[in-house]
């Protein structure tokens, strides 16, 4: 069998760079990554409640963070900033407020900054929402999948691999099905490959979606 590796850890230091940067003792490293995932989480759980959800796309790209002794640093890559910011002016410095009373940092400052994306549906994250809020809406996974190829290539990218596993159309035996157009190449360390993996919780069960695109070569 193949032995597979996320096409992410697979290129650090290549033409992937790292979603959080700090310097942390051995004692204090398992804190400060539990406070990354509580930071993520909180974040992710705020848009999915405070956002106008329309096509069941909530729009995170990615969220990066940078630690200081006395600064936290959040930089939100949204697709659609404006779902977030349209309803109330004040929801950046709301988030900010509720973030640091929950991380209870007396002396650090927490600082979040919404930066938007210029091809959205370029962007794994964001694909798999999309393919995630069909199969919900009991859209076929066939077409949920040729649509989100449609996107892609409006965006301009160079090949896309889609993979949904599970329980597909309440089938009683779980199985894995997947589509590919135009190259994605996983073994070369310099191709540029966005990834992401995103589970959905359906009716029938919950269904695992897998998402490969190759930008470019750098």
């Amino acid at each position: 069998m193949g032995q597979k590796i996320n096409p992410l850890g697979f290129r650090l230091g290549t033409t992937q760079s790292h979603d959080s940067l700090w310097f942390a003792q051995p004692i204090n490293y398992s804190e400060n990554l539990q406070e990354d995932k509580k930071i993520r989480d909180y974040i992710k759980n705020y848009i999915k409640k405070n956002i106008r959800i329309s096509s069941g796309v909530e729009g995170i790209a990615g969220i990066k963070i940078k630690k200081r002794i006395d600064l936290i640093q959040v930089i939100i890559s949204m697709g659609f900033p404006k779902l977030l910011i349209e309803g109330k002016p004040g929801r950046i410095e709301e988030l900010q407020m509720n973030l640091q009373k929950k991380l209870n940092c007396v002396n650090r400052k927490l600082n979040i900054a919404i930066t938007r994306i210029a091809n959205p549906y370029g962007h794994p994250n964001i694909l798999a929402e999309f393919i995630a809020g069909q199969l919900r809406n009991r859209v076929s996974f066939r077409k949920a999948m040729k649509k989100a190829i449609e996107l892609t290539e409006q965006a301009g990218t160079k090949g896309i691999q889609v993979q949904i596993a599970g329980r597909i159309d309440g089938k009683e035996i779980a199985r894995v099905e997947w589509i590919r157009e135009g190259r994605v190449p996983l073994q070369t360390i310099r191709a540029k490959i966005d990834y992401c993996c995103y589970t959905v919780r359906t009716i029938y069960g919950v269904l695992g979606i897998k998402v490969w695109i190759f930008v470019n070569k750098e």
